[in-house]
């Protein structure tokens, strides 16, 4: 009954349009007051113990340094020089520069580990440049929220901290490492509708018309940015530092290139850059520790266990149990973010995956690529929101052209689960 209450109140908020960390936190207050009626109100001492305890985790310190590290880049024109390298590299052509696009993304994905914050780096500089070159706003606008969701997948991802958090038996380092062929292979999926697409509705046809940068002066130019992720990667893996200290070292490093090598980044922009990425951090923050009680309530109520009994016993086998839950996580990804999908639903599905025994960073690299899909596929599409912001159009208007991303999307998401060694590979290469 007190379980049916909890679901049922967290689902009205949600509908009456209430924040989902505020929808999760007072659904979870009731139901553990009610659990604890007899106690009068010493139940509810729970409730800031769990908040607390939310928070109170290691790993979740590198989600603002990395918050951060995105704003920082964001505002020192990294974005800008890399694409110019981008295009002296793969020249220009009909269906070029989606790739670079793409391309561009996949390495702002090592940086800052935040998909809006790429839409937004990757989407001010390229959905006006594939306006001048003949792409329709609504393409443009596509390809770069399908793009800016691979940041989830490759390292550093904030999302890959918060399953760590969630599941002790896959560690930050591990899952950094699984996500890294499995965001490749994305970003290779998505260029081959991208140039399809451009080529069969003969779009960028202006394109060849512009000139290509020259190689070494732009080589030159992005080089720092082509560091940023060697430097974060590599030094976790030498040794130097953790994935969180990792974070620090990025921002420093991202306040050095914008304030001494590029010099777009003055002390008067350093207010605008904290506050910022403190307000998003704060947000995201805040959702993980209302999200905690959340997940307290689920299991002090007995509320998981029927759960998982009911699903593992309902006939359907484990791959018919695998593919419900991709169909669930895709729908509910296309209203909720990533982060809250991951807080919601991982408490529930991690007994499922102990039962089938699933590798649990295989399993979190799926789920990933999962939240990835919802990312940029409408009614509600965080990254595909903030592309469409800078198109200046509708979502309904990218519908035509994200139905192709999204399938590229999924057969990548079908050859994981065939192939479990296209994520496990790196870690237990790398001894994780």
């Amino acid at each position: 009954m007190i379980g049916t209450v909890l679901f049922l109140l967290f689902i009205v908020l949600m509908l009456a349009g209430v924040p989902i960390g505020a929808a999760m936190g007072f659904s979870a207050a009731v139901a553990i007051a009610l659990a604890n009626r007899d106690a009068q109100w010493f139940g509810l001492l729970a409730v800031p113990q769990n908040f607390y305890a939310g928070l109170g985790k290691y790993p979740l310190l590198a989600i603002p340094m990395f918050v951060l590290v995105g704003s920082i880049f964001d505002r020192s024109g990294v974005a800008q020089r890399l694409v110019t390298f981008a295009i002296a590299v793969l020249g220009r052509g009909p269906g070029m520069l989606p790739v670079v696009a793409i391309s561009v993304a996949m390495l702002l994905g090592g940086i800052s580990g935040s998909g809006p914050a790429t839409a937004a780096a990757v989407g001010g500089v390229m959905i006006l440049a594939m306006g001048r070159s003949g792409y329709p706003p609504a393409f443009s606008a596509s390809v770069v929220g399908a793009a800016s969701a691979i940041d989830i997948l490759i390292p550093p991802s904030i999302a890959f901290i918060i399953y760590s958090v969630l599941v002790p038996g896959a560690s930050v380092p591990a899952m950094f490492a699984a996500g890294m062929v499995p965001g490749i292979l994305v970003g290779f999926s998505l260029m081959v509708p991208a140039v399809w697409l451009s080529r069969k509705y003969r779009m960028g046809l202006l394109e060849a018309d512009l000139g290509k940068p020259p190689f070494w002066r732009s080589l030159r130019e992005a080089s720092w940015g082509l560091v940023a992720p060697i430097l974060i990667l590599g030094g976790m893996r030498a040794g130097w530092f953790t994935p969180t200290e990792a974070a620090v070292v990025a921002v420093f490093y991202g306040l050095f290139v914008g304030m001494a090598v590029y010099r777009t980044i003055g002390v008067r922009d350093l207010f605008e850059i904290l506050r910022q990425s403190g307000e998003l951090s704060a947000i995201i923050l805040l959702v993980v520790a209302l999200a905690g009680i959340f997940a307290y309530s689920l299991a002090t109520l007995g509320i998981i266990d029927p759960i998982t009994t009911a699903i593992v016993h309902s006939g359907l086998g484990e791959y018919g149990i695998l593919t419900l839950l991709i169909l669930l996580l895709i729908t509910v990804g296309m209203f909720l973010d990533g982060i809250s999908i991951f807080l919601i639903f991982t408490p529930i599905l991690l007994p499922i995956a102990k039962f089938y025994n699933w590798d649990l960073v295989w399993f979190g690299v799926l789920l990933t690529i999962m939240v990835a899909i919802g990312q940029f596929t409408p009614p509600l599409a965080v990254n595909l929101m903030v592309s469409c912001r800078i198109a200046q159009i509708s979502m309904e208007e990218t519908v035509r052209w994200v139905l192709w991303l999204l399938a590229a999307v999924s057969c990548v998401l079908l050859l994981v689960i065939i192939f479990p060694g296209l994520a496990l590979w790196l870690p237990r290469s790398l001894g994780y």
